[in-house]
């Protein structure tokens, strides 16, 4: 049964009290919580392995519902405007919290005890932030000492990385110019330091002394022109700033991958870049880049042929940058597969020996398993034939790589039996809806829009199942935790009508309708995922709006969360995460109706402990008592069975992390969304303060 605390942000008040609903409610008498040495969170997902996990459990299934707000910590004065976009995971070193934040990106340093500020660190930057592609606070910084200096490092807004003295927040003068390293620079192409269509939301990552940089661009199915700044990833020395090496994601003539690109395609190509985070594996030597496509995501009629390195996992030397592996994920990809998140470095029994194994989460919703020695599969990862499109001049792949182990954790493809069916009458409109599409299995290609099949509709959607926050790993159990979504999209292709607007004869889109713009990340704008207008009661939906009467096409869970066991790659449990969306628990045609919980679609990370696994909800929802909020839940890391949950009053918006101070274990997460802005938040059970 789930317990769930009477406490929440509003400060323990009534308020705060109705704000969770019908839950079964226990209120824990203050107490002395049996301490604990003092731990560290030092990587963005907790070690360069990016396992997310904690092996405290102070916090625990039998009080996690006690939960109370130590602090919380608000962006809003960061910045000439709020930010509703908050999206890192703050660093624990010391007692002292480390992380970006506000619209501007400041990194700062907080109390870890209290949330006070200790120091804020702000880099104008004028015009070359205002037109870079990846705004707001990004996914956090990152920490290196050799045991006598200690640095912060983290990428602006405006492409430039920069290391700070942990201590006192000041540019360390001996690294770059002034602290200051200029990522638009030292680039092997020339490019505008003030408008090149180059970012970054990621960390860097630090392996040894050596930083890791990868690369990011505007976000969009349309990209306007064929030869863009290419992603290239670089290795800096960490104490300098000097760069050691440059890797080329789409490769130069007479480099390895090179003949993969047919007619010489790569010369012409842009983007290719590494927008996800990165592991490391510091005892091998490498460091695995999650590389994207080439331009563009949903057209490759620019860049026939596999196309190496797009939509490939790269193992690269951490001295050199020097490829030693790489394995493509998707060959010649034409929806939007580009690996979202780094890789979970895991040692794992494999008939009867151990083995040094990577797990990789993906939008498709395979998880991948492989020997990250040397990138082979450690369960068989079969080509199969998949089908062919119509769009003139593109390029297929005949076959693409399927794992065979572990199984999918999501919705692959679109049948008949995936669409909502809450009602006879509901699922009869669906399968009227999909007539005018194509559907199929995984892979199926974007086809011409056109009326009476206005595109493929594909699941998952072009965000993806799982996206940047990717997963954890329990190292006791071998078990990964995941989230995903059950989101489809629709992938049509229009011929282009307007050179302005891109330089492709044929660009994603839905016949009779504009082109969707092409947007920073994190810009906020209303239009940003520009979407056909909602249909009036009664009305069909237009082209591309795939609801039923208001109600998503497929059927729940729309968001769930999958434990996969990796000692036999099989899916070891499965729930739905969120709470019922508003628009379906009061949807008129479900009055009466008995629907187990089913959801929520978003992009969450979820943090293991010893016990637990923990993930904030991706939207609001309304109880009973008329109070918008979201849940923190807490699920038994082995049968999945939830153990707690507490109130907050915004969806999580950052993944989550734990550390133990002065003998008290601390959860902290960053939430935000809707009209709430950003807020670092910060829980601990009831004691002696």
């Amino acid at each position: 049964m789930t317990k769930v605390s009477r406490r929440g942000l509003l400060g323990g008040t009534v308020a705060a009290a109705a704000a969770i609903g019908t839950h079964p409610i226990r209120r824990a008498a203050a107490q002395e919580l049996p301490g604990g040495p003092d731990t560290e969170w030092r990587h963005y997902a907790a070690d360069q392995a990016n396992t997310r996990y904690s092996p405290l459990d102070q916090i625990n299934g039998e009080n996690f519902g006690d939960l109370q707000v130590a602090w919380s910590f608000k962006t809003d004065i960061l910045g000439a405007r709020k930010e509703y976009q908050f999206e890192p995971t703050p660093l624990l070193i010391k007692g002292r919290l480390f992380l970006t934040a506000g619209s501007r990106r400041d990194c700062v340093a907080v109390d870890a005890a209290t949330g006070e500020l200790l120091w804020m660190y702000r880099k104008d930057e004028g015009q070359r932030a205002l037109n870079s592609p990846r705004q707001l606070s990004g996914h956090g910084c990152s920490y290196w000492t050799d045991g006598k200096q200690e640095r912060i490092l983290f990428v602006t807004i405006g492409y430039q990385l920069v290391s700070l003295d942990a201590a006192t927040g000041l540019p360390d003068t001996a690294f770059g110019v002034n602290g200051v390293v200029d990522l638009k620079q030292d680039f092997d192409q020339d490019i505008d330091l003030e408008t090149a269509d180059v970012g970054l939301h990621a960390t860097p990552l630090v392996a040894r002394d050596t930083v890791v940089v990868g690369a990011a661009h505007t976000a969009g199915d349309v990209p306007a022109v064929r030869k863009n700044v290419k992603g290239y990833v670089r290795g800096f020395d960490v104490r300098t700033g000097k760069r050691k090496w440059i890797f080329h994601t789409i490769p130069k003539k007479g480099e390895f991958g090179y003949d993969s690109w047919l007619n010489r395609d790569a010369d012409e190509a842009g983007n290719g870049g590494v927008w996800a985070e990165m592991s490391a594996d510091e005892e091998l030597g490498l460091v695995y880049v999650p590389v994207e496509l080439a331009t563009g995501d949903e057209m490759g009629m620019f860049r026939r042929g596999d196309a190496l390195f797009g939509e490939s996992l790269v193992a690269l030397d951490i001295e050199t940058g020097e490829r030693r592996w790489h394995y493509q994920l998707v060959h010649h990809g034409l929806w939007d597969r580009d690996i979202p998140c780094a890789p979970i470095l895991c040692d794992i029994p494999v008939d009867g020996r151990t083995v040094k194994a990577l797990a990789q989460p993906t939008k498709q919703c395979f998880l991948y398993v492989l020997d990250r020695t040397n990138g082979k599969p450690i369960w068989p990862i079969v080509e199969r034939p998949v089908e062919k499109g119509d769009v003139p001049g593109e390029w297929y792949a005949k076959t693409q790589p399927f794992p065979t182990k572990p199984p999918a954790y999501d919705v692959q493809g679109v049948t008949v039996d995936d669409l909502i069916d809450f009602t006879p009458a509901l699922r009869a409109k669906a399968v009227e809806l999909v007539k005018q599409y194509k559907i199929g299995p995984l892979y199926t290609p974007p086809v011409i829009s056109k009326p009476g099949r206005w595109g493929t509709i594909s699941a998952p959607g072009v965000q993806g199942g799982t996206n940047w926050p990717g997963g954890c790993y329990d190292p006791e159990s071998h078990t990964v935790f995941v989230y995903s979504k059950t989101q489809p999209s629709v992938m049509g292709i229009i011929p282009n009508k307007d050179p302005s607007v891109s330089e492709f004869p044929y660009v994603h889109g839905i016949a009779g309708r504009d082109v969707a713009p092409q947007v920073a990340m994190g810009a906020e704008r209303a239009d940003q995922f520009r979407r056909p207008p909602a249909p009036k009661p009664g009305s069909d939906p237009p082209p591309g709006f795939l609801m039923v009467d208001g109600l998503p096409l497929l059927k729940p869970p729309y968001g769930r969360i999958t434990a996969i066991d990796l000692t036999k790659g099989d899916l070891k449990w499965q729930i739905a995460h969120g709470e019922t969306p508003d628009n379906v628990r009061n949807h008129p045609a479900l009055k009466g109706l008995k629907i187990p919980r089913t959801g929520r679609s978003g992009n969450l990370g979820p943090l293991c402990t010893k016990t637990l696994v923990i993930c904030g909800e991706a939207g609001f929802y309304t109880n009973e008592y008329g109070i918008r909020g979201a849940m923190l839940r807490a699920y038994d890391k082995a049968t999945g069975e939830e153990k707690g949950a507490v109130y907050m009053p915004a969806p999580q918006s950052g993944s989550p992390m734990t550390y133990m101070l002065n003998g008290r274990q601390y959860i902290v997460v960053a939430i935000g969304g809707g009209n709430y802005s950003a807020e670092l938040v910060a829980f601990r059970l009831p004691g002696v303060a």
